[in-house]
């Protein structure tokens, strides 16, 4: 039995593509509220543009994640070609390239630093 004949996989990935769509909607729509909340407070107006960006980079990646995935299982269930096979590794290429850009622009430092930052902030 193919992967092609399974229909559910091809729900699995039409749903999560959906997710994803929808996660970053709900992402930008969020950072906006929490923006504007931040800009009514008097102490926070100077934090809130850092703020919005942090969380609107958050929404992006996590609705990145989820099409990444949809797009890993649309492949596998399609006839594998060259053709699709180079495409899907286009599309990881890039949408990985967006992920560790913006991880860079929210933390401030490459993600496979993450470690060395948390052991700096233990020892103060």
């Amino acid at each position: 039995m193919a992967l092609t004949d399974i229909p559910l996989l091809a729900g699995a990935a039409r749903a999560l593509e959906i997710a994803g769509v929808l996660v970053i909607v709900a992402g930008v729509l969020t950072a906006i509220a929490i923006f504007a909340r931040d800009l009514v407070r008097p102490g926070e107006r100077r934090r809130a543009y850092d703020r919005l960006r942090a969380n609107l980079g958050r929404g992006i990646l996590l609705g990145l994640e989820l099409l990444v995935g949809a797009d890993i299982i649309f492949t596998i269930t399609a006839p594998l070609t060259f053709e699709s096979v180079g495409l899907l590794a286009a599309i990881v290429v890039i949408r990985t390239f967006v992920s560790v850009s913006l991880e860079m622009e929210i933390d401030g430092r490459w993600p496979w630093n993450r470690a060395e930052h948390k052991g700096e902030a233990a020892q103060r």
